[in-house]
C-alpha cells in the first residue's frame, strides 16, 4: 500500500512524491492496508500550542516550566537539539539552552485543546483509550465501511485535519498491537506516521536494548543484562518457559512482547486516576504562610484543569518533599466529590498544618483523584451551591476579562 498523507492520493510502491499534489509525505508499507491498532501522540504538546498563540516563538527554543529549581514539563523541538529534556532540572536545561524562551505552563489551555483532539479521536471510532493529556491508543477494526477508506488513511486525514483546525501536529503509529503502535509513534516525529507490521516486528526488535520494552527500567534492565539478556534478542531466543521460572508473570511479558505479542485490548473505560499540581521552590521554605499561598496558587491550577476536563474527585492528596528530598504524602477523603477549589484548598491546608514546624521543604503539591464524570447541574457540589455558585462566577469573568481581573483574598494577602 502506498498513497499520500496531503492529499490521500494513492501511489506507486515505490514512489517518492504524490502523483497529484507532488508531496513527498507518503506511506508506503505493505500491511498498511490491514492494520488498525494506532497509538496518536501529540508532538512537543505544551510548546506547540505556545508556539501557535505566539508566532514570534516559532524559530526559537522553547522551554515550558520555570524556577530554578523547577523541572522542564516540555520541550520543544529546537530545544531538544540543545539536549532539553522533560523532567530535567531547569537549571541544567538553561545551561545546555541559554537562549531558550522559557513559558510557564497554562494547563487549562492545554486541557481545552487536548478535549479538541480527543473529540476528534473520538469520532473516528469510539474505541479510543486516553493515555494522558495528549497521547491515546486507537482501534479503528470495523471502521473502513463507515470511513469509505482504510484505518491507515483514515488517521492521515485526521492528522492533517487536526492541523488545519486545531494549530498543533500529531505523530501516529500504526500496528497490529499497543506495544508496536507506540513504538511506532516515536520512529518519525515530528508530524510522523510510521507503519510496524507484525511479520517485520521479530527483526525490528531483535537488536533493541532490552530497556526499549516498556515497563523495563534501569533497575530491572541492569537485573537482565547480569542474567545475560542485553538486547531483545536474547529474550527472543530464550525459552519462555524458562523466563517464567526466573522471573514469574513478568518474564512471559517479556518473552511475548520480545517477540512483538501484544494482547492487550485498547480499553475506552480507561481513567484518569487523578489531577495534579506541584512546584519546587527557588529557596526551601518552612513558614506556613508562604507554603500556604503556594498551595492555593496550585489549587487553583486542579481546580481549573477537573473543571476543563468536567471531573471531580473525592480524594485530596497533599504532597511535599523535604530540603533533603524526602517525600511525605498525606491524603484526606471528603464526604462528596468536589471540583471546587474552595474546597480542595480547606482539606490541602488542613493537611498542611499538621506538616509544618522546623522541617524546610523544597517542593509542595497538591492533587484529587478518585475522580468522577461532573456534568450538569454540577452535581457533585449540590451540597455547597452557592459556593460553587460563586467560584463559577469567578470562572466565568476571568474566562472574559483575564485571571487579574478577580483576585481572592487569599491571594491579595503579601502583596
Amino acid at each position: 500500500m502506498s498513497f499520500c498523507r496531503d492529499c490521500l492520493t494513492d501511489a506507486a510502491p515505490h514512489a517518492t512524491r504524490c502523483p497529484a499534489c507532488g508531496s513527498p509525505r507518503l506511506v508506503q508499507h505493505a500491511e498498511a492496508d490491514k492494520l488498525t491498532i494506532a497509538h496518536i501522540d501529540c508532538d512537543a504538546f505544551y510548546a506547540t500550542i505556545e508556539k501557535r498563540d505566539d508566532p514570534s516563538l516559532i524559530d526559537k527554543p522553547v522551554i515550558i516550566g520555570g524556577g530554578k529549581r523547577g523541572v522542564v514539563s516540555t520541550a520543544c523541538y529546537i530545544a531538544r537539539t540543545y539536549g532539553v529534556r522533560s523532567a530535567m532540572p531547569m537549571f541544567e536545561a538553561m545551561r545546555r539552552c541559554p537562549q531558550a524562551v522559557v513559558v510557564k505552563p497554562n494547563m487549562a489551555k492545554y486541557v481545552e485543546v487536548g478535549r479538541a483532539v480527543r473529540k476528534r479521536m473520538r469520532d473516528l471510532t469510539p474505541l479510543v483509550e486516553p493515555l494522558s493529556i495528549d497521547e491515546a491508543f486507537l482501534d479503528l477494526t470495523g471502521t473502513e465501511r463507515l470511513h469509505g477508506m482504510s484505518a491507515a488513511k483514515v488517521l492521515a486525514r485526521f492528522a492533517a485535519h487536526v492541523e488545519r483546525d486545531l494549530g498543533i501536529t500529531v505523530s501516529i503509529g500504526l500496528s497490529a498491537n499497543k506495544f508496536l503502535a507506540k513504538i511506532a509513534s516515536d520512529l518519525d516525529k515530528p508530524r510522523g506516521f510510521a507503519v510496524i507490521g507484525q511479520s517485520e516486528a521479530v527483526d525490528f526488535l531483535a537488536p533493541k536494548p532490552v530497556g526499549f520494552i516498556y515497563g523495563v527500567g534501569h533497575v530491572s534492565a541492569a537485573k537482565l543484562t547480569q542474567d545475560g539478556f542485553r538486547i531483545i534478542a536474547d529474550l527472543q531466543r530464550a525459552d519462555e518457559r524458562d523466563l517464567m521460572r526466573r522471573y514469574g508473570e513478568e518474564g512471559l511479558r517479556l518473552s511475548r512482547l520480545a517477540r512483538g505479542i501484544d494482547t492487550r485490548r485498547v480499553d475506552p473505560e480507561r481513567e484518569t486516576k487523578s489531577i495534579s499540581a506541584e512546584t519546587t521552590f527557588d529557596s526551601d521554605v518552612a513558614e506556613f504562610r508562604p507554603l500556604e499561598q503556594t498551595l492555593w496558587e496550585l489549587t487553583e491550577k486542579v481546580s481549573s484543569r477537573l473543571k476543563a476536563a468536567h471531573l471531580a474527585g473525592s480524594t485530596v492528596t497533599l504532597k511535599l518533599k523535604t530540603a533533603d528530598f524526602k517525600t511525605r504524602t498525606r491524603a484526606r477523603s471528603l464526604g462528596n466529590p468536589t471540583q471546587l477549589a474552595a474546597r480542595i484548598f480547606s482539606a490541602g491546608r488542613d493537611l498542611l498544618k499538621n506538616e509544618v514546624g522546623h522541617t524546610r521543604f523544597r517542593l509542595i503539591g497538591i492533587g484529587v483523584s478518585h475522580l468522577e464524570d461532573a456534568t450538569g447541574d454540577d452535581l457533585a457540589d449540590l451540597l455547597n451551591r452557592r459556593e460553587a455558585q460563586a467560584e463559577h462566577a469567578v470562572d466565568k469573568l476571568r474566562a472574559k476579562f483575564g485571571k487579574a481581573a478577580v483576585v481572592k483574598g487569599l491571594a491579595l494577602d503579601d502583596k
